[in-house]
């Protein structure tokens, strides 16, 4: 029984990091890209939120398939939590983020600090899925590892524009995605407590994100899209 419950975490430990290494491929796209130029901040901003906001959805519709009030609940204190955290940001005018500083650093922060937080609910998401048997967690981890991919673009997508390069864009990647081997182990163990607490998780990983969306990401593509549209006019 020992035997068979030590196999059964180190499969769910297997399965989550690799849903956390996945993550590290969506950079990859931008090792093809001009990183010289910032003409494509306008159009990578408005990609990340898309990609953000597809991500938000898809974690609200998990959550509410198993509880709607908790869901919604998380969601506004998700919201509430990551604004809070943003205006504490804006008062600190020497924060610094690898080469970045300002507003910039900000911003790559927040989006770390964000996407860190939407990977606790899946790494909790994989550990309850694997205490329903190996077949169902492996499918989920699978599910989780594909749709990471994307994920790790969009955050590439704010911070390679600005500065930080791609071989380090992908290990941020990484990094945001380190709650899930961490947390899937203690959700394996502890199915039932963790599978009651999993639809706050996802409603607060789904408004943080839909906050970061709305309040930074379409802020800057619109403000890096009127820019680019000056200088395209000053040129002509």
């Amino acid at each position: 029984m020992v035997g068979a419950v030590q196999a059964g975490g180190l499969a769910v430990t297997a399965a989550a990091l690799a849903t956390a290494l996945a993550t590290g491929l969506g950079a990859a796209p931008l090792a093809f890209a001009k990183r010289e130029s910032r003409s494509w901040l306008g159009p990578a901003n408005w990609v990340a939120a898309a990609l953000m906001l597809c991500a938000s959805g898809m974690l609200f519709y998990q959550g509410v398939g198993s509880d709607a009030a908790k869901t919604l609940a998380g969601a506004a204190t998700g919201i509430v939590a990551i604004a809070l955290s943003a205006r504490w940001l804006n008062k600190r005018e020497t924060w610094r983020f690898e080469a970045l500083s300002g507003a910039q650093a900000r911003t790559a922060v927040i989006i770390v600090a964000v996407m860190t937080v939407h990977s606790v609910a899946e790494g909790v998401g994989v550990g309850v899925a694997f205490g329903g048997g190996d077949s169902i967690g492996f499918l989920t981890a699978f599910a989780i590892a594909v749709h990471n991919i994307p994920e790790g673009l969009a955050i590439s997508l704010v911070l390679v524009p600005r500065g930080v390069t791609v071989f380090h864009a992908a290990g941020w990647s990484v990094v945001s995605s380190l709650p899930q081997p961490l947390l899937a182990l203690p959700a394996f163990a502890f199915v039932a407590a963790f599978g009651q607490a999993l639809p706050v998780g996802l409603g607060f990983a789904g408004g943080a994100m839909v906050w970061m969306v709305l309040a930074q990401i379409v802020p800057d593509a619109l403000r890096s899209s009127r820019a680019g549209k000056t200088t395209s006019v000053s040129l002509t």
